[in-house]
């Protein structure tokens, strides 16, 4: 690995991350279009360190939030089965989770055997078309009733958690793009899932990279931490930008442009790399 590969690996993790495009789909792309090994075992590691980056950018963006949600602040209580109907407490984060931890730790070799650059375009395609139906569901044909997050109600964290697992068994289907989806097909505005999604991504991808880690951490030596440092660093600071300037353009960047995104995408791909 060069310090050039590391910089460009980990800006495609931060400016895919959170936003519905699949940041796995575009990390395998990528490795695929520098004829990178992908499956190696200090690849691996190097996705984790980048991913760690871009999970502390998105919590320093709800750093408030946090504090608010663990007691650390009088504003919102850490769980309260008397609280007002969809205040957002422990309890939402948790059904928003859990669906996604189990059917991850139970799947985990299978799910590995998925990874490839057939398998992420056709989810890019899949997923663009979940997305714009969800879209037209939400404008069309659904009741919302949550505008903004804290008026998720236990059931819609419930199914957003489970519209999540369809990311996790399929790489490249986009854990943002199938959690705001979701939402929005179950009742929540396109901010309210989109701050939802964002906001479940620090616990799941905290407890994700924890658990890769422990396979990991040998191949973190004097001769890779030095890639993987600036990896860390680039991951953050893009993630951090692109987290703003999506929550300050969700009016004006609807999901089905995304989809659209993901459709020129697995085009070219299909076109001019695997044929």
């Amino acid at each position: 690995m060069s310090f050039i590969v590391s910089i460009i690996l980990a800006i495609v993790e931060g400016l895919t991350e959170f936003i519905p495009v699949s940041s796995t789909g575009h990390m395998i792309l990528t490795a695929k279009l520098m004829g990178y090994d992908d499956q190696s075992p200090e690849m691996k590691t190097f996705e984790i360190v980048i991913q760690l980056g871009a999970i502390l950018a998105m919590a320093w963006v709800y750093r408030e939030r946090i504090l608010n949600l663990l007691g650390l602040s009088k504003k919102i209580t850490v769980v309260d089965l008397n609280a007002p109907k969809g205040r957002l407490n422990l309890i939402h984060v948790l059904l928003g989770i859990a669906p996604a931890l189990v059917v991850g730790f139970f799947f985990r070799d299978f799910i590995k055997s998925l990874f490839s650059s057939q398998t992420v375009l056709w989810a890019l395609v899949v997923g663009g078309i979940f997305m714009i139906f969800a879209e037209w569901f939400n404008k069309n044909k659904a009741v919302v009733t949550a505008q903004e997050m804290d008026q998720l109600t236990y059931k819609q964290a419930l199914l957003i958690g489970l519209y999540q697992c369809i990311s996790v068994l399929w790489p490249g289907f986009s854990r943002s793009g199938s959690t705001i989806a979701g939402g929005m097909l179950s009742g929540a505005s396109y901010k309210a899932a989109a701050d939802f999604s964002f906001f479940i991504a620090i616990p799941i991808m905290c407890a994700v990279s924890a658990y890769e880690m422990l396979d990991s951490y040998r191949y973190l030596t004097s001769e890779t931490i030095g890639y993987f440092l600036i990896g860390f660093v680039v991951a953050f600071v893009v993630a951090y930008v692109v987290v703003l300037a999506f929550l300050k353009l969700i009016q004006k960047v609807q999901l089905r442009h995304f989809a659209y995104y993901r459709f020129i995408l697995a085009a070219l791909f299909w076109i001019f790399i695997m044929r």
